[in-house]
């Protein structure tokens, strides 16, 4: 269906906010709801930095989705603005949906947002994520345990990895939009430029990569996006690390580490721009990038003050 097909009074469209603890699954929950990668994935904590909005068509519903990032305890500046950006994403939603890991529970991190939802006045949904791999009984029990402490207009099941129950999901958050004219063209699947998703998705490749070996705040940064005659695109980013040791892991011996994580990122990259990449990637070390304003409106994060 177009938005041609549609009759103008019969659009609606309106953001919901995803929001939970680090690891809930909300990445995985957005591009599966797209149909597509808008967000990256990753089994490292805390790596969703910006409000990456996806956009889903529900009959004549545009559903624009908030990937906010996970809500924890701030302890630096960029922990900081993570989480406010996180909690700006909630209360400027039209629906909130709270999606926890059912394995974990109601732990600490979950808990803790339970306060800060409930001061937004939109319909909140609790989303149970990861069930296929949690008895039925236990969370039945969850379910109990979470609507005791939280008022939920509504709970889903689902598990954003295999798909089970998003359908159900994605049709309700069409039918809680307002009526409104459509924001965003019909096949238009996120806002945020390809020049940011280029960096996103070479930072996943880089998390997947080391693992543990390099902290989450290493960033990625596209610095040139050029458009050649044969169609193709020549891309320049730049993987910035705190410290010289780090850079050596990245680079790995004889170059093996960094051009694993080119080649796997120029291959997602190039499918998300739809044409031929070649990507260039380089390594800086900036010991105090965390404090620079700059690295925060590339990452369309809000740079909090000195507290």
């Amino acid at each position: 269906m177009s938005d041609g097909d549609i009759k103008t009074e019969d659009m609606r469209c309106g953001f919901v906010a995803l929001v939970g603890a680090p690891n809930a699954g909300k990445s995985t929950l957005l591009n599966q709801l797209v149909g597509a990668k808008v967000s990256i994935v990753s089994r490292k904590a805390q790596t969703t930095r910006a409000l990456v909005r996806g956009i889903v068509i529900e009959g004549a519903a545009q559903i624009i989705l908030v990937d906010t990032p996970g809500i924890f305890a701030p302890k630096r500046r960029l922990d900081r603005a993570m989480v406010a950006s996180a909690l700006a994403g909630a209360s400027d939603a039209d629906v909130a949906a709270l999606l926890v890991d059912a394995r974990k529970g109601a732990d600490e991190e979950t808990l803790a947002i339970l306060p800060q939802l409930s001061r937004t006045r939109a319909p909140k949904l609790l989303v149970l994520n990861k069930i296929d791999l949690v008895a039925r009984d236990s969370l039945l029990a969850l379910t109990a345990q979470l609507n005791e402490k939280a008022k939920f207009d509504e709970t889903f099941m689902i598990s954003a990895l295999n798909g089970d129950g998003v359908g159900k999901l994605r049709a309700r958050f069409g039918a809680l939009m307002p009526p409104s004219h459509w924001l965003y063209p019909e096949d238009q699947l996120s806002d945020a430029p390809l020049r940011i998703l280029a960096s996103e998705i070479t930072r996943e490749k880089l998390f997947e990569r080391l693992h543990d070996e390099l902290p989450y705040q290493s960033t990625v940064e596209t610095f040139s996006w050029t458009n050649q005659k044969d169609g193709s695109a020549r891309i320049e980013q730049t993987i910035f690390v705190a410290r010289e040791g780090q850079k050596k892991i990245v680079i790995g011996e004889g170059g093996r580490t960094i051009k694993a994580i080119g080649q796997a990122a120029r291959k997602e990259i190039a499918e998300a721009a739809e044409q031929k990449v070649h990507l260039f990637l380089f390594v800086k070390v900036r010991e105090n990038w965390a404090d620079d304003p700059e690295r925060y409106r590339e990452m369309r994060l809000e740079f909090p003050k000195d507290e």
